[in-house]
């Protein structure tokens, strides 16, 4: 998770989702085989990915480091990222996926997306995306192993499937350095028909003792860091009502969501822009973005003690199921 836009007092700008709406939002023949597709997310296989993403980190080449950086910014002199990368294209090229590496420099640094779909069978021009940053700052288990395992487990669940909107899984590199990697992205959409994304940046770390959560500003949130922080805007809302919903009736996990106000940008809303669904907000796109809330918790943020077993398989793998469920849900599916 980027640390680019600082830390900010939020006014009681955001609204918390306490309970479902009155009126259901997915019908009850549809929750089986949202629930079935969920199960098939396997935790073992979660946590295997974490630990081979951070193996690869360890012999990885780290970004190019000047004295000003390890004078100023030690944690930039271990920003790896071209070998998870790397296996991010031959892992969704063995699923059978479209893929494609986006390259870019216009923001002055040279970086590689990783894109890969499984097309719609009836409504290919609609898009339902899932993303997460492969940089990392030294072994990167939480920040962002746990986005990019997660990334892989849906992709080899929901290749197995098809659905009627096209399924789009993203690689966004460059997150740590002002989010580039997903502002390039955004950038070459033109006509793509965007209907939901799903944006993950540290989804594995929990704790649930007395105290470990430091309260997100402005939002009168649990002191024990057992939940998963869901992030929407108000053009996300429904997305937010619906994951939401799936994940009540199904029965997975502690969830706080909450919004910000109108895209999403304030001065007040600092914290809510930290990641690769900023891009998506600003352009009037819909995304959630789902965390642990990464510093606001997790000890090891941003530091070499950031290691897979610092990780909850548990909660970690209820999360991806519940995304496994929304995701389904919106490119409607599985068939």
């Amino acid at each position: 998770m980027s640390t680019r836009l600082h830390r900010t007092l939020l006014a009681p700008l955001l609204l918390l989702v306490a309970s479902c709406s009155s009126t259901e939002l997915i019908p009850e023949e549809r929750l089986e085989p949202l629930a079935a597709l969920a199960l098939q997310v396997e935790g073992e296989r979660l946590m295997d990915d974490v630990r081979a993403l951070t193996d690869i980190r360890r012999t990885d080449t780290p970004l190019a480091c000047t004295p000003v950086h390890e004078e100023r910014a030690p944690a930039r002199c271990h920003l790896t990222r071209s070998g998870v990368g790397a296996l991010l294209q031959s892992r969704f090229e063995a699923l059978g996926l479209q893929v494609r590496l986006q390259h870019s420099d216009d923001l002055g640094l040279e970086l590689t997306n990783v894109v890969a779909e499984l097309p719609g069978t009836t409504r290919p021009e609609e898009i339902v995306l899932v993303g997460a940053h492969f940089d990392a700052f030294y072994l990167g288990a939480d920040d962002n192993a746990s986005g990019v395992a997660a990334l892989l487990e849906l992709a080899r669940v929901l290749s197995q499937h098809r659905f009627e909107r096209t399924l789009r899984f993203v690689g966004f590199d460059m997150e740590e350095l002002g989010l580039a990697g997903s502002t390039s992205y955004v950038d070459t959409l033109s006509d793509d028909r965007l209907v939901a994304a799903l944006i993950f940046d540290s989804i594995g770390y929990y704790d649930s003792a007395p105290g470990s959560q430091q309260t997100l500003p402005g939002l009168p949130s649990p002191n024990t860091g057992d939940f998963l922080a869901v992030i929407g805007n108000d053009a996300s809302r429904t997305l937010g009502a619906e994951l939401h919903e799936l994940n009540t009736r199904l029965g997975l996990m502690k969830t706080v969501t909450l919004f910000g106000p109108g895209d999403g940008a304030s001065p007040l809303t600092g914290n809510l822009l930290r990641s690769d669904h900023t891009p998506f907000w600003l352009t009037g796109r819909k995304a959630l973005f789902l965390t642990d809330t990464a510093d606001f918790r997790n000890p090891h943020y941003h530091q070499e003690t950031d290691l897979p077993e610092t990780l909850s398989p548990e909660p970690y793998r209820q999360a991806v199921r519940m995304s496994a469920a929304g995701l389904a849900w919106w490119a409607v599916g599985p068939r």
